[in-house]
């Protein structure tokens, strides 16, 4: 019994430490000077992380804590290599990979937000991915256009 009770946690164990990779973007990696450095922090974590589980001497408690830092790791290691860093926008005419726009809704909200790479797009922090909708909708336009997203018809209030 103990002999198969150890093959059958074994086959668990494996099963947990085998993670799919996490999905790559088809988009370019464009991020800006701020999402570069959070790119290498989180690579940098991840590595630590994976470090530290390395350290643990039972295989299959090793196995299971590295799973996620090394799926991490690879996941950053990508980002890292692939990232397009992107300088402010030279002019706050048009809305721009890195601007901050104010656009009001037509249901009366105001909304700003910083149009930023994908790994670092935060609506709630107020920043939102240069291939979400909006962003496409308001990319090229200037203050006082309108741009229709969905059903919601935005006006662009200010640019900076």
């Amino acid at each position: 019994m103990a002999v198969a009770f150890t093959k059958e946690e074994s086959a668990e164990t494996a099963a947990e430490t085998q993670l799919p990779d996490r999905a790559i973007s088809p988009h370019p990696n464009l991020v800006t000077e701020e999402g570069w450095k959070a790119l290498n922090v989180a690579m940098q974590d991840a590595r630590e992380q994976y470090q530290a589980a390395n350290a643990i001497e039972d295989v299959n408690e090793k196995r299971r804590q590295s799973a996620v830092p090394l799926r991490d790791l690879r996941y950053f290691s990508e980002r890292v290599r692939s990232a397009e860093v992107i300088g402010k926008p030279a002019s706050n005419e048009t809305v721009a990979f890195g601007s901050t726009v104010t656009f009001s809704r037509d249901d009366g909200r105001v909304q700003t937000y910083r149009i930023v790479g994908e790994d670092e797009a935060e609506p709630k922090q107020g920043t939102i991915s240069y291939v979400s909708p909006v962003a496409r909708s308001l990319a090229g336009k200037s203050v006082g256009d309108f741009v229709v997203v969905g059903e919601n018809e935005l006006e662009i209030i200010s640019i900076a």
